[in-house]
């Protein structure tokens, strides 16, 4: 599941300067929508790139006895120089009580006048005053792009009945106020909300639930220790440094292997020499025809990373986040080959740099791979399948 973060810029939360600096900070915190109400869009285009979803107060996200299956088929209304790539109803009608929404309501909820212009999506914004407003909030996701649902009085009830009772048709966004809310909201029943909207005017509010989005959406892998077999000096190859755009910690590094089942972690270059001095942003990573993890859980052959592809960055207890390539250096270098045993008795193996600064996890602490002798255990990554295209696929593969 992808996680999104929005940002509540309307005129509820003030006049354009505090609207601008919420949507600022949106944008240098690295959100992923804004909500404003439409006379802003082309405002919001002005500041920075941004998705950008608008209140239509002059659409209509209105009530429909379904005895009767009325339905309105006027047209959305007048339309900003600047198209939004949502649009949101529900403010000032029946979604935030502008309207009353009758206590018995067992209807649904009407989106049919907006109509889509190209990609446009469409939102249904609703505030969840009483159980006649989920069934409302759960009708209006049967056509809503995304349904935007915000508790008076935060509570995880409204959202767990939700989250059970809407599916993947709709992006179902969380309204929140602070970063322990998004985190809680992301968490909720084991599956989350897909998205939150941030009711927040704190930069640091902002950034920190920019910082749960990417938490939640991160993998902690389990890596294990296999035996080293073998270090064997094998020539020279073509040698991999990724530098990456992200400065990285002491105990974080690169999967990459010869294998793609059984991947070698390898440290960043963190640690001072007496012969260089640190590149906390670099792993030197092996040959080109190695694979490396991504994000995604797939893979690439180091030779074909370039700048501005992600890569996965792992620490030693598994934790994961993505780092941005800036640069991929290529050049001769003297190798070794590392064969080694995992607990099941899968052999793996990896080229690595014959060079003092390329340092691996052992079990007796970080160790460079010129003093790696058999019987040492090395951590790493091993999953027991082949891929094609660096996507996990169930077929037998051989790799030696």
């Amino acid at each position: 599941m992808t996680r999104s973060v929005w940002i509540k810029a309307d005129d509820d939360v003030g006049d354009w300067d505090d609207r601008r600096a919420r949507i600022t900070a949106g944008l240098e915190a690295g959100a992923d929508w804004v909500l404003v109400d439409e006379r802003d869009v082309e405002r919001v285009r002005e500041l920075g790139d941004i998705n950008v979803a608008a209140f239509r107060t002059d659409g209509d996200l209105t009530l429909v006895d379904d005895a009767e299956d009325e339905s309105e088929t006027d047209d959305a209304g007048s339309h900003a120089d600047a198209e939004p790539d949502a649009v949101v109803v529900g403010k000032d009608g029946e979604g935030d009580a502008t309207i009353d929404l009758p206590e018995d309501f067992s209807g649904s909820a009407d989106l049919s006048t907006l109509r889509r212009d190209g990609d446009q999506e469409r939102g249904a914004y609703v505030r969840i005053l009483g159980k006649e407003y989920e069934r409302f909030a759960e009708t209006a996701a049967d056509e809503a792009d995304h349904t935007i649902v915000v508790g008076e009085d935060w509570t995880i009830i409204p959202l767990e009945n939700l989250i059970a009772r809407i599916g993947e048709e709709t992006d179902l966004v969380a309204g929140v106020t602070s970063a322990e809310e998004a985190k809680t909201a992301f968490e909720t029943l084991e599956i989350g909300a897909d998205s939150v909207l941030l009711d927040s005017d704190d930069p640091d509010e902002i950034r920190k639930t920019v910082e749960v989005r990417d938490e939640a959406e991160r993998e902690t892998l389990e890596l294990e220790y296999a035996e080293v077999l073998d270090v064997e000096r094998v020539g020279s190859a073509d040698r991999v440094c990724v530098d990456t755009g992200n400065l990285l910690e002491h105990d974080e590094g690169m999967l990459v292997g010869s294998m793609a089942r059984g991947l070698v972690f390898v440290h960043a270059e963190t640690a001072d020499s007496p012969y260089v001095a640190s590149r906390p942003f670099r792993v030197n990573a092996g040959a080109v025809h190695a694979y490396v993890r991504t994000p995604d859980g797939g893979t690439k052959y180091l030779s074909e990373l370039q700048s501005g592809d992600e890569v996965q960055v792992v620490d030693t207890d598994g934790h994961t986040r993505e780092a941005i390539v800036g640069r991929v250096k290529i050049e001769q270098r003297p190798m070794f080959r590392i064969a080694l045993e995992t607990g099941d008795g899968d052999r793996v193996e990896t080229l690595l740099q014959n060079a003092e600064t390329i340092k691996v996890p052992t079990r007796e602490g970080r160790t460079a791979v010129t003093d790696l002798e058999a019987g040492d255990e090395l951590l790493l990554y091993y999953e027991d399948t082949a891929r094609h295209f660096g996507e996990a696929v169930e077929e037998s593969i051989i790799e030696k």
